[in-house]
């Protein structure tokens, strides 16, 4: 039996009706999709405690005796059901408000039961409100205590969808399938690793005999997630490199050579020098680079970009920079312009704003291969841009580009170009594992010398007076302050309200200075004009959301203050924070937030204070809010829909997955032979109806 294509509604006791909420509410469709509907905890039942245990303050309680009589109390919508219900040691009330007539008649007084609830205080008392009422040889489903408990929906439970329901409806099935999965990896995998059956591991994962076997069923569970994402990941990138040749980058040619003697603004750092030597090592294989280079903020990302688009050029190739914002790809332009001075290598601008007469001088002189490197947006894919010769492609900040929106790129090319993408985002280990997988990854974990760490503090609302006072000696010594505030989609007319009245409370308090405002609803002239402002240093103050937190690049601006900073994630602070820091001035972050913060909000704002390092911050991050909520983690090929593993805790497993699915490959890249039939089909099951952007980068 195919369990994908057996509907859930032929399951007994589902129904059509049931069974279009469940796959509105909880996407479950068929008998796999309800298989693997894992419960998101399990309550210990193990235990019967006497009636004159029972407190208010138990989590869930479990009793064993009888009901001694059934009344109602109230009228109307206040209308209740209660039964006295007693096990010799005392008398508790369970409590009902809705389906009366059928709990009193479905109940008999007298008859041994075992109850199921959390008490509820009431008056000096407590109850029990719709507890689970079940016949001691019914509660076999429940082995050895645990129970397991199912995320509902409002809607799930106004079909009487309940944890309950789902619970009984895997035990329907597993008994219907007489507790037999059809297994998805080979018997040889799973001894070598120790794992359980699948089978088994389906049973004690919602009915678990122990703990152990709970443990196990997890583990194998989690393996099988992780195990076949990684695969797929390691054969789409194995695919590539066969598919796809790369330019032969053989010549460190004269230029070059001449902006590493001549034009280089510093000495490189080691982790620069590292990343240069992979990426010719790259270039020079015959295969096509596809290398993601992460870094910090302000690590110098964009020079050692700068010198592979060089040894593009001197091999007579041209090379592109794409950025998500006009600010971000007209800084990157300027950057290459000055880093380069008088050198013989033609750069150009192309955006959606740049004028007819400016783009018709680009496009002909890009065709005709006289432009060595183009800026900018994503202008550079449209069908008009043509290349002579791209060689390489540099993405920035890549998790802002749909993956199909970059795959435009690489038609630009007869052969795809070398493919290097920077990204000022840390991400930790086991999210880069699944999310860039198939990429070759670089970073540099040095900052350029001379840059100071930026100082972090975190001060209170209600002790603004300080902060101007702070302010104004910074701006007196010549330097530039942003600001900025939150703007969530949930409260967005609340946030812009108070931006504007933020940026009206500096005015009034900085009379003598120039204070401009940026956000999201301006024009993007008006946005252009406010930001240059602020750049040329003709305002002193920037008070914005969060659009400058990418790209923007003011080396006199030496303070950073992020209003209710209680409202933004780790990483995010953390991104902000690099828009400072960035010339020889020591430089300032100041987290303001309400008095009012819980526990994780105080240890977050605690790691911003004493991190400057962004990975750091990043594995904090996920640690505290889970991978899904980190930016871009939606924009790779293959998403990152987990149903029992977690990057944050499972990153032994993860490592132990990708380790295997290597040797696989190394000895069976088509996965062809009869012992990883199973393993090939398994994955045109998960993966093979989706384009493979594998192939893409």
């Amino acid at each position: 039996m195919n369990l994908s294509l057996q509907s859930v509604m032929y399951l007994p006791g589902v129904g059509p009706k049931k069974a279009a909420v469940l796959a509105q509410e909880a996407n479950i469709a068929s008998y796999e999709d309800l298989l693997y509907y894992f419960p998101y905890r399990y309550i210990d039942r193990s235990r019967f405690y006497r009636v004159s245990e029972v407190n208010a303050e138990m989590p869930y309680i479990q009793l064993k005796g009888h009901i001694l009589l059934f009344g109602t109390v109230g009228e109307k919508k206040s209308k209740r059901l209660v039964a006295k219900f007693t096990d010799g040691s005392g008398v508790i009330d369970l409590v009902w408000f809705k389906n009366l007539k059928y709990i009193e008649g479905k109940y008999e007084t007298g008859r041994e039961y075992i109850v199921f609830g959390k008490p509820t205080a009431f008056g000096r008392s407590c109850n029990l409100v719709h507890p689970d009422i079940d016949l001691p040889e019914d509660v076999q489903q429940v082995a050895n205590g645990l129970m397991p408990f199912y995320h509902t929906t409002e809607g799930m439970k106004k079909a009487y969808l309940h944890s309950r329901a789902i619970q009984q409806f895997q035990y329907t099935l597993l008994s219907t399938l007489d507790w037999q999965i059809p297994e998805t990896l080979p018997p040889h995998l799973w001894a070598q690793t120790g794992l359980i059956p699948l089978s088994d591991a389906m049973r004690h994962i919602h009915f678990p005999e122990s703990a152990d076997m709970l443990q196990k069923a997890k583990q194998r569970l989690k393996f099988d997630e992780l195990f076949y994402i990684q695969l797929h990941i390691l054969r789409s990138a194995r695919r590539r490199q066969q598919a796809l040749k790369g330019h032969v980058f053989g010549t460190v040619g004269e230029r070059f050579h001449a902006f590493y003697e001549k034009y280089l603004p510093f000495e490189l750092t080691n982790a620069q020098k590292r990343v240069i030597r992979e990426m010719r090592a790259d270039m020079g294989s015959g295969r096509q680079m596809n290398r993601l280079l992460q870094g910090d903020v302000g690590s110098g990302k964009t020079l050692v970009a700068l010198m592979a688009m060089l040894l593009a050029v001197d091999n007579r190739y041209q090379a592109c920079l794409m950025a998500p914002t006009e600010i971000l790809a007209q800084q990157h332009y300027q950057t290459l312009k000055d880093f380069l001075k008088d050198m013989p290598v033609q750069v150009a601008l192309l955006t959606g704003s740049t004028k007819k007469r400016e783009r018709d001088k680009i496009l002909p002189a890009v065709a005709a291969g006289e432009v060595h490197i183009l800026v900018g947006t994503h202008a550079l894919i449209e069908e008009t841009v043509v290349f002579a010769s791209l060689g390489l492609a540099v993405i920035d900040e890549q998790h802002r580009f749909g993956v199909a929106q970059r795959s435009r790129l690489w038609v630009k090319s007869p052969s795809p170009p070398h493919v290097l993408i920077m990204s000022a985002t840390p991400i930790p280990r086991t999210l880069a594992m699944t999310l860039y997988g198939d990429l070759d990854v670089s970073v540099i974990d040095e900052l350029p010398p001379g840059r100071k760490p930026v100082k972090t503090v975190h001060r209170l609302d209600s002790r603004k007076a300080e902060l101007y006072a702070f302010l104004r000696d910074e701006i007196r010594k010549g330097r530039q302050v942003y600001v900025v505030y939150p703007l969530i989609e949930e409260s967005e007319t609340m946030d812009y309200k108070n931006l504007e009245e933020g940026f009206n409370v500096f005015r009034e308090v900085f009379p003598e200075y120039t204070v401009c405002m940026v956000h999201g609803k301006m024009k993007p002239k008006e946005k252009e004009a406010a930001m240059q402002r602020f750049v040329s240093g003709e305002a002193q103050i920037l008070v914005a959301t969060t659009v400058i937190e990418v790209g923007v690049n003011v080396p006199n601006a030496s303070v950073m203050v992020i209003e209710s900073a209680e409202r933004f994630g780790l990483s995010q602070l953390h991104q902000l924070r690099g828009r400072v820091g960035r010339g020889a001035d020591q430089s300032f972050c100041v987290l303001v937030t309400s008095p009012k913060l819980s526990g994780e909000m105080r240890k977050r704002l605690e790691i911003m204070v004493q991190s400057n390092d962004g990975f750091e911050i990043a594995e904090a991050d996920m640690r505290m809010r889970g991978h899904g909520d980190l930016e871009g983690t939606q924009q790779s090929g293959i998403g990152l829909s987990l149903k029992i593993a977690s990057l944050t805790t499972d990153g032994r497993i993860l490592q132990s997955a990708r380790d295997l699915a290597e040797r696989i490959l190394n000895e069976d890249p088509p996965l062809e032979s009869p012992q990883n039939r199973l393993l090939h089909e398994r994955l045109h099951t998960l993966f093979g109806q989706k384009t493979d952007w594998g192939l893409i980068s």
